[in-house]
């Protein structure tokens, strides 16, 4: 992992505790979800399968608590107890913006993507060619294993002040228009829709129930764009009109990953059934979610690759970086959280962590403090739901927000710090 230095860290004053109350930055972020628009009908889409991925252009962190405040350099902050250096203070987005999910239309069932970029006169696109950018810029665009052969035209969308795009993976023999309102028809004349199953792979059924059974999921439909395990790396570069001035970070694209660890009822590596249960009456349905064991143990997701600024399991730091093959867990926990309040946005250096729903339903928040070499930093955000768990790893930035008027109850577990 590769650790980002130009990013803020706030003193703070040794007797005095931030203002979490005015200028939240869980809010900050909510009010981003609430700003997306879609192209077609809202009934065209699963709300509680939307994904969002904001990439991050900057970070400001708090500093810790008392005696400690002065060592602002988060790979120097080994005090466990001090919550106070792990919280964000503030960020700044970067001007693209990533959403994907399940749309439906008459029959058919599978994924979109949507993609945006600022509209405005400071974007680096717009810097760049030194211009304001007009009514349309261009694409160039991959999915996974998929790219484009040209650059798809992007239009400019004066609702959000953004270029927006919407690609869906419509692959049935009926005409999209005749299947849509007229707010997707509308959006499909304009360009802000588009039908691609080149790019977005999948349907809805490819996951049944009833045709997974003992097979290993990471193996079913591994390009599929919803893919409930793997993750979905996009590489992408904006381009102006002309084609001839690119935000495309000095040629090597832009890097982006949905990739939360989220399991549950929906997302899992197998399932089957056993009778007689280590040696009970009847049947038991089980599902794995994270195994080390048997025909998962290549996969190692219940481990960390440690860093050299990361304390160990043990609380020992090393030159080098290492793996550990296990999860260590020092806490477990039960959570209330009351309707319009959440766990603020934050992150933990070393330790890994799981958010298991158990009642209610909330906005999982999981983002990376530092850039990875396969992806840039960004907060990836999806519903988690009763039998969902998401589990983070040490360096992980993590939230969750009920914005329900109605309790939700947690059940979290993790170690090192």
């Amino acid at each position: 992992m590769k650790l980002v230095h130009t990013d803020a860290v706030i003193r703070v004053p040794p007797g005095t505790t931030p203002d979490y109350d005015h200028d939240n930055a869980l809010l900050k972020l909510l009010s981003l979800i609430e700003a997306q628009t879609l192209a077609a009908e809202r009934e065209c889409y699963v709300a509680r399968r939307l994904q969002y991925l904001f990439p991050i252009a900057s970070l400001s962190l708090y500093g810790p608590a008392g005696a400690d405040a002065g060592t602002l350099g988060p790979t120097l902050q080994d005090n466990k107890l001090d919550f106070q250096k792990q919280n964000v203070q503030d960020f700044i987005v970067a001007p693209t913006t990533l959403v994907r999910g399940l749309a439906r239309a008459g029959d058919w069932s599978g994924p979109f993507l949507r993609l945006s970029y600022s509209g405005g006169p400071d974007s680096p696109l717009a810097t760049a060619a030194g211009r304001l950018l007009g009514p349309g810029i261009k694409l160039y665009l991959k999915v996974g294993n998929s790219a484009t052969t040209s650059l798809i035209p992007v239009p400019y969308v004066e609702a959000s002040d953004r270029y927006e795009v919407e690609l869906w993976g419509y692959n049935a023999s009926t005409d999209l228009a005749s299947q849509l309102s007229a707010k997707g028809r509308t959006a499909l004349a304009t360009g802000e829709l588009i039908v691609r199953p080149d790019l977005l792979q999948g349907s809805e059924d490819d996951f049944r129930r009833e045709g997974l059974e003992g097979r290993n999921v990471v193996d079913v439909a591994p390009n599929h764009t919803l893919h409930p395990v793997l993750p979905l790396h996009i590489e992408l570069a904006w381009a102006d009109d002309t084609a001839t001035t690119y935000d495309s970070r000095n040629g090597a694209n832009h890097h982006y990953e949905f990739g939360m660890q989220l399991r549950g009822w929906e997302h899992f590596l197998g399932i089957g059934t056993s009778s007689n249960p280590h040696g009970g009456v009847g049947f038991l349905e089980y599902r794995n979610l994270f195994s080390n064991y048997g025909r998962y143990q290549s996969l190692r997701e219940l481990g960390r690759t440690i860093e050299p600024w990361s304390l160990d399991a043990f609380g020992h730091k090393a030159p080098t970086s290492r793996r550990e093959e296990f999860f260590a867990v020092d806490y477990m926990d039960l959570h209330v959280v009351k309707g319009g309040c959440g766990i603020g946005l934050h992150r933990h250096r070393d330790n890994q962590e799981v958010f298991l729903m158990m009642e209610g339903r909330g906005f999982m928040v999981v983002g990376d403090w530092c850039e990875t070499p396969n992806r840039e930093r960004c907060f990836e955000v999806r519903t988690l739901e009763p039998g969902h768990l998401a589990m983070l790893t040490g360096g992980n930035l993590h939230a969750l927000m009920n914005a329900t008027d109605e309790d939700l109850s947690l059940f979290m577990f993790g170690g090192y710090d």
